[in-house]
């Protein structure tokens, strides 16, 4: 299964100046949660924005720089290698936005696990739009805004049709 992962606002806004926008604990433990134990594949500015390898589990960086180097880090020059790296494992592509892009007009994704942060924001990263010709919407838990989590906010599956 190969599901992307994102936390995305109401106006599609995914971040801005290379860094989350938000701040939400409750999508960052289920992030960790959903995740661990698997590939996580990302694109070098997303890995450069998190700064070392998440742990417990395995994360692969997309670059087209076939010199680039992260130590307890896959290297793979495409989306396809970076697949292909993790084929016998539930896999979470985790950003940013081109990879994201290219991964859903690729037809390569079989499930989206989105955050909606019921708020707009000002960004300079997007995550495309969801066609709902293509994805169907499985499952959906809404939260209202709380001490820790400043937002609105629903996590959403959507599966391909």
């Amino acid at each position: 299964m190969i599901t992307i992962i994102a936390a995305i606002a109401k106006n599609n806004a995914l971040g801005k100046d290379n860094d989350l926008i938000w701040h939400l604990p409750a999508d960052l433990k289920r992030f960790k949660k959903v995740t661990s134990r698997h590939h996580i594949l990302m694109g070098r500015n997303t890995f450069e924005s998190i700064g070392k390898p998440l742990p417990n589990r395995t994360s692969v960086i997309i670059t087209r720089n076939q010199d680039y180097f992260k130590d307890g880090c896959l290297i793979a020059n495409s989306i396809e290698e970076a697949l292909e790296i993790s084929k016998d494992d539930d896999t979470f592509i985790i950003g940013g936005a081109q990879i994201y892009k290219q991964a859903i007009e690729k037809g390569l994704v079989d499930k989206l696990d989105v955050t909606i942060v019921h708020h707009d924001f000002e960004a300079d990263v997007f995550f495309p739009e969801i066609d709902m010709n293509v994805w169907k919407e499985v499952a959906r838990e809404d939260f209202k805004a709380d001490e820790k989590n400043k937002y609105d906010y629903s996590f959403v599956s959507y599966i391909r049709r």
